[in-house]
């Protein structure tokens, strides 16, 4: 089962993967990191596709795809 994982001390919270994943499952964490940023969060597991399209719309990295 594909799936992905947030580096949250890395996400900046741009939101740019929200809008690429065709699943529309990644949302925003409600609680800061130790930046203040609002990191980005895999919302349903079941439905992640594994296509890479968050990971390579992310200009921080902050995106690891594993299938």
């Amino acid at each position: 089962m594909a799936k992905i994982v947030v580096k949250r001390e890395v996400c900046k919270g741009c939101r740019l993967c929200l809008d690429e994943c065709p699943k529309k499952i990644i949302g925003i964490e409600e609680n800061a990191n130790s930046h203040g940023y609002y990191p980005a969060v895999l919302l349903d597991e079941s439905k992640c596709l594994g296509c890479s399209m968050c990971a390579l719309i992310c200009p921080d990295v902050a995106i690891e795809v594993y299938k």
